[in-house]
């Protein structure tokens, strides 16, 4: 039996998430094993996830996934390259995985390792400073860079998710992984549109009181239908957004907040102790060179007191959120093998370091400014972190 990871988010899970494990299964065999790195309860946009993470963890076993593991939310919350990184890290730690399966524009793995080998070349290292001492984002100034390098071949860099598998073949290539990446064709809309398995249509429909199911395969959109009737989703930052803004007015130092630079630690001083609502906050920061995304990025690191530190370093522990009668086999395999923590019980944690027990007391921070989220009061309780186990699915 083969085994492969996949990074990834399901926010939510639908019909193209199930399309992607369905090819990954048919190019490596019908019993192929999947082992899915999630992010929690925020994602890497820099905003609230749609529904808690132990629902969307139950909606990828149902979708097809054997064993959820949880990318922690100081590594959700960087960019591309961070988010990619960590969660390599955490599958190549794992010690399961022989592939590592991802979705992009190309479909093509060999243009994707030629793009990730340009862009980590000294040429291409300076031309990207130049072009970021011209005042430009940091995504313009890679693009830049490729365009001299690659010609025509550095239009897979103006596709999102052709620029998150790259940055997947750069991380195993760091760590020295022995996963082998391989891609499957997107199919349906682009990343964010409004048309096709868009993530993005189903969570604005979700919030505007709709009910599109027709998009998620059917066990998933029931996970959907029960977090919605017991009043635990939609969830979206609107609803926490006094929160929010009470925990920016009380910041007085940006400086050491994950992707503050350049500047932006006096802008965010300037506006987010003034505006009324997150929106304005960041508009009147936006600029031409600073993204809509890191933005909200910083912002959200900001409310939930994440500090550069706290994703500076690699992550401590590999915690399970959720897994059937086959991730259960893996979860036994991953103990003999891995030598990172495996947590499936909370309070276990106060057994291993510091850094581990800090990052564990801000996954339950950021949990419960989630929680305030929640459209029934009776839910918003907390303490989750420390009562919730593993969902298992079998039996």
């Amino acid at each position: 039996m083969k085994t492969v990871g996949i990074i990834c988010e399901y926010n939510p899970f639908h019909l193209g998430h199930a399309g992607h494990i369905d090819k990954t299964r048919q190019a490596l065999g019908d019993d192929t094993a999947v082992v899915c790195v999630m992010s929690g309860n925020f994602v890497q946009r820099g905003d609230f996830a749609i529904f808690n993470k132990h629902a969307r963890a139950k909606m990828a076993i149902l979708g097809g996934a054997d064993l959820v593991i949880e990318l922690p939310v100081t590594y959700t919350l960087l960019s591309a390259e961070g988010f990619a990184s960590a969660g390599v890290y955490i599958l190549d730690k794992l010690g399961l995985c022989e592939y590592l399966s991802f979705g992009s524009e190309s479909g093509d793995a060999k243009i994707l390792h030629e793009a990730a080998n340009t862009i980590v070349s000294e040429k291409a290292q300076i031309l990207t400073r130049e072009w970021l001492g011209r005042g430009v984002s940091y995504a313009t100034a890679q693009q830049k860079a490729a365009d001299a390098l690659m010609g025509a071949s550095s239009i897979v860099f103006r596709s999102p998710n052709n620029v998150l598998g790259i940055e997947y073949i750069k991380a195993i290539k760091k760590y020295n992984s022995s996963m082998h990446p391989m891609t499957v064709r997107r199919t349906g809309g682009e990343h964010d549109s409004d048309t096709g398995y868009s993530a993005s249509l189903l969570r604005r429909a979700l919030v505007h009181g709709d009910m599109p199911f027709q998009l998620m395969p059917g066990p998933t959109a029931a996970v959907s239908l029960e977090e919605i009737v017991s009043g635990r989703g939609p969830v979206s930052i609107k609803g926490v957004e006094t929160g929010i803004l009470s925990r920016l007015r009380a910041i007085k130092d940006y400086s050491g907040i994950p992707g503050i630079s350049e500047g932006l630690e006096s802008r965010f001083k300037r506006y987010a102790a003034h505006e009324s609502s997150v929106l304005s906050i960041l508009t009147k920061i936006k600029t031409k060179r600073y993204p809509m995304s890191r933005l909200r990025r910083i912002l959200m690191c900001a409310a939930l007191g994440i500090k550069t530190e706290d994703s500076g370093t690699k992550p401590p522990y590999i915690r399970v959120l959720a897994m059937n009668d086959t991730g259960k086999k893996l979860l036994r395999e991953a103990r003999k093998k891995t030598k990172l923590p495996i947590l499936t019980k909370p309070a276990s944690v106060h057994k291993l370091c510091d850094c581990a027990i800090r990052l564990f007391d801000l996954e339950s921070a950021a949990t419960d400014l989630y929680v305030l989220g929640y459209p029934k009061k009776e839910e918003r309780f907390g303490g989750r972190e420390w009562r919730q186990s593993p969902i298992v699915i079998g039996s």
